[in-house]
């Protein structure tokens, strides 16, 4: 076989296993946003329907980590083809507990129907938070699936903002607890609900570090995101 022939298959495996990825990555997405939904609405049905599609991220996972295991064992790859599948492979697990978080939130959605009286907190910067998730993770998997390490950068500065919406909320929260305590229950729930939120932001975050590693080789965790942005842009 033809050392040309052997380089177009192993194109090929490498997008059909990034196409699998994105392909997750958009499960993943409407997850977050049929339990953001259900959320606003009080859903039941759309939250049960977050809690049973979990199943399949989970089974996804499994089969992409095993296809890059396969690719790794019988390519022998070096340089950026193997960065690119081991950011896959650290890539699906944030993808992974990002569904996890969907399927928090649509549990949470169904404790918090059970007490009327979490119905009447303001839960404004929840919901902002969870739209500014949603729109991260989505450009974090399309800068995946370009390598844009000049998007990637701009999606790890604006985490920062969701952040930001979570300590709002979280003040806020504190103040209505504290002046009617039949609130304190849904409460509770309510900032599991927001922590859930942050963390998706977290794992949007971390897919961007990721395309920054692939394709400048350089590991971009746990710097300053001045640090980050100037190895992005370099």
């Amino acid at each position: 076989m033809s050392d040309k022939h052997l380089s177009s298959q192993f194109d090929a495996d490498l997008n059909a296993v990034s196409s699998k990825v994105l392909e997750m990555g958009g499960l993943v997405e409407s997850q977050i946003i049929n339990a953001m939904q259900a959320l606003n609405e009080f859903d039941i049905g759309i939250a049960d329907q977050v809690i049973a599609a979990e199943t399949r991220l989970n089974m996804m996972e499994v089969e992409i980590d095993e296809e890059c295991s396969n690719i790794i064992a019988r390519r022998q790859p070096a340089a950026r083809d193997l960065r690119l599948l081991m950011a896959i492979s650290k890539t699906i697990t944030n993808l992974e507990r990002a569904g996890d978080e969907a399927e928090k939130i649509a549990k949470r959605v169904k404790r918090i129907n059970e007490d009327g009286a979490g119905r009447t907190v303001n839960i404004a910067e929840i919901k902002l938070s969870g739209e500014m998730a949603v729109s991260i993770l989505r450009r974090a998997l399309d800068a995946f699936a370009r390598l844009d390490t000049v998007a990637a950068a701009q999606i790890v500065r604006d985490d920062k903002a969701i952040d930001d919406e979570f300590r709002a909320f979280v003040r806020k929260l504190v103040t209505y607890m504290m002046e009617d305590p039949r609130t304190i229950s849904a409460g509770l729930d309510y900032l599991f609900i927001a922590k859930a939120v942050e963390r998706i932001g977290d794992h949007a975050k971390n897919i961007a570090e990721f395309i920054i590693y692939i394709v400048k080789g350089t590991d971009v965790r746990h710097i300053s995101r001045d640090q980050l942005e100037r190895e992005a842009l370099s």
